[in-house]
């Protein structure tokens, strides 16, 4: 077990990622989780928990945390009518269906290939962001269906393995299309709300009956740090939406590329 002085800066960590990741569900919508991955997987291992589920445990905690996450800052950003409610209602079945495909995958998959995913979409979508110009778009307009329902579906699913609240790819699609950032960081909000409510149940069945979870775990959700973090993150969000709202378009992007970018080196460490 860690010692005292482990647990005290353990808990400091927590509530400093748990503030991190509200302004980040708000200033991206992103729901937090790609704040909150990294940090859980450190933190299962000062705990010691088996390396078969540590990985997993994150994904699915994280999950489960960004739902009244997400819903807060969903609210906060509808409530300035910068949401695209239409897409929203066009991925209703698409996003969820996508969410319940990655839970089964991870039922199955091992730890280190949930961090290669992670790494590798987060390198990519960072990528795209700092190196972004105007020019660069695939339409003028959203795609409609099957297309669209499609997107919706790759987005649950690579979410879903990811552990965050879909504002990572989300944003990345709506701006190819032409659409403000400021409209993709607010939809995204509730693309989250999509992805975290059935990612939610399906890490519970996906982990249910585990061996190595640490207690207060019910299959990959550990309850005491969604009880921990939860409080923070719905505290800080709006300040995240404020932020949002005030930064320019140019300034959002590079933020969000460096953010990302540095998530994935920190997976990629890991895999040597």
């Amino acid at each position: 077990m860690p010692a005292p002085e482990d647990l005290i800066w353990f808990a400091v960590a927590l509530a400093a990622a748990g503030g991190v990741a509200g302004v980040l569900a708000g200033l991206f919508g992103i729901g937090g989780g790609a704040i909150l991955v990294p940090v859980f997987y450190q933190l299962f291992g000062m705990l010691q928990v088996d390396d078969a589920v540590r990985m997993h445990l994150s994904v699915g905690t994280s999950l489960a945390i960004i739902v009244p996450t997400s819903i807060r800052s969903f609210l906060s950003h509808r409530k300035r009518g910068a949401v695209d409610q239409d897409l929203l209602r066009n991925w209703i079945l698409a996003v969820p269906l996508g969410v319940f495909s990655a839970a089964f995958i991870a039922a199955s998959v091992s730890s280190a290939g949930l961090r290669a995913i992670f790494a590798l979409i987060a390198i990519l979508v960072g990528l795209r962001m700092l190196l972004n110009k105007e020019h660069w778009r695939l339409g003028g307009q959203l795609p409609e269906n099957p297309v669209r329902a499609l997107v919706g579906w790759v987005i649950g699913l690579l979410s879903g393995l990811m552990g965050i609240g879909g504002g990572v790819l989300n944003n990345t699609f709506m701006t190819l299309y032409g659409r403000p950032v400021h409209q993709a960081v607010a939809t995204s909000a509730g693309v989250g709300v999509l992805i975290a409510v059935p990612g939610l149940f399906g890490y519970i069945w996906a982990g249910w009956g585990s061996a190595g979870l640490p207690p207060f775990s019910t299959g990959y959700i550990n309850w005491v740090v969604v009880g921990l973090i939860i409080p923070i993150t719905l505290l800080v969000a709006p300040l995240g939406v404020r932020l949002a709202h005030a930064l320019n378009k140019r300034q959002l992007e590079i933020g969000f590329g460096v953010f990302i970018l540095s998530v994935a080196a920190r997976f990629l460490y890991s895999l040597v």
